[in-house]
C-alpha cells in the first residue's frame, strides 16, 4: 500500500535528470498517431473552423457538469461527434519539424500518448461499428463492424452504460510516446493526461446537451482484445459512454 501511495507523489526528478532518455540520446520520437490500417474506410469529419455546435458558455458548462448514466435513444449528429473529438484530441498546431503536436488538451511534454477508439451505436451518417480517430487528418477510420460487437464491449465493461450510449470513447495509452521523454516518470504523467482528456469530454458533452460518465473498471484483457491492441505497447486506459440526455438524466 505504501509503495502504491509513493507512486502518486512527485517522483524522483533528480534521478530523471541523470537518465539518458531516448530523447537525450537523439532517438527520433514515436509517431504522433497510429496510421489507419491499409484499405480502411475513412470518414471526413466537420472541420473545427466550420463547427456550429458547442457554443454554450464555459461557466454554464461547468455548472451543469455531472456524470450522466442514462441516455435517450436519440442519435448524435456527425457534427456533434466531430466537436467532441476535436475537444478531446484535436490538433491545433504541428511544430518542431513535424515531431510535436499542440492539441486542445494539455499533455506532459506535449507527448499526447493516447489513441481514441469509438464504439458507434447511434451517430447520424455513420454505420455502427468500431472506429479510430485520426487527429492529424481529423478523420475517422472504420476498424470493424461486426454483429454483437457492442454487446461484447459492454460485457467487457461490466455492463456499465455502453450498450445504451450513442457512442463510447475508448482511449488507449501508448506509453512509449511519453517514455521517450520521461522514462521512469512517464507513467504518472500519463494518468494525469488521461484526466485532462476526459474532463474536456465532460464539458464538451454539456455544451451539446449530451452527457457522459467516465469508466475505469473493465476487463483489461478482453477489452484490449476487442480493440485489437497488444496489451503491452498499447492498452485501454479509460473510457466514457456518451449519449443524449433528458431533462432529469444527471445523477
Amino acid at each position: 500500500m505504501k509503495q502504491q501511495r509513493a507512486f502518486l507523489k512527485s517522483g524522483d526528478w533528480p534521478a530523471w535528470e541523470r537518465i539518458e532518455t531516448d530523447q537525450r540520446r537523439g532517438v527520433p520520437p514515436p509517431p504522433l498517431e497510429k496510421p489507419a490500417p491499409p484499405g480502411a474506410a475513412r470518414i471526413d469529419l466537420v472541420a473545427p473552423d466550420r463547427l456550429t455546435v458547442g457554443a454554450l458558455p464555459l461557466i454554464e458548462a461547468i455548472r451543469r457538469r455531472r456524470s450522466r448514466r442514462k441516455y435517450t435513444r436519440d442519435a448524435l449528429s456527425l457534427e456533434e461527434l466531430s466537436f467532441l473529438l476535436w475537444a478531446t484530441q484535436g490538433v491545433e498546431k504541428i511544430i518542431a519539424e513535424g515531431k510535436v503536436s499542440l492539441r486542445t488538451v494539455p499533455s506532459a511534454g506535449a507527448r499526447h500518448p493516447f489513441e481514441t477508439y469509438l464504439l458507434v451505436n447511434r451517430v447520424d451518417d455513420l454505420a455502427p461499428g468500431l472506429y479510430r480517430y485520426l487527429p492529424l487528418e481529423h478523420q475517422l477510420c472504420l476498424l470493424k463492424a461486426e454483429e454483437g460487437l457492442a454487446a461484447a464491449i459492454d460485457a467487457a465493461c461490466f455492463e456499465q452504460y455502453v450498450l445504451n450510449s450513442a457512442v463510447t470513447f475508448l482511449w488507449t495509452a501508448l506509453p512509449g510516446r511519453t517514455e521517450w521523454r520521461y522514462d521512469i516518470l512517464a507513467h504518472r504523467v500519463i494518468l494525469m493526461d488521461a484526466g485532462h482528456v476526459c474532463q474536456n469530454l465532460y464539458l464538451a458533452c454539456e455544451a451539446i446537451a449530451a452527457g457522459t460518465c467516465a469508466i475505469g473498471a473493465y476487463d483489461q484483457e478482453r477489452l484490449d482484445a476487442l480493440l485489437g491492441v497488444d496489451g503491452q505497447d498499447e492498452f485501454v486506459i479509460y473510457l466514457a459512454p456518451v449519449g443524449r440526455i433528458g431533462q432529469s438524466a444527471g445523477d
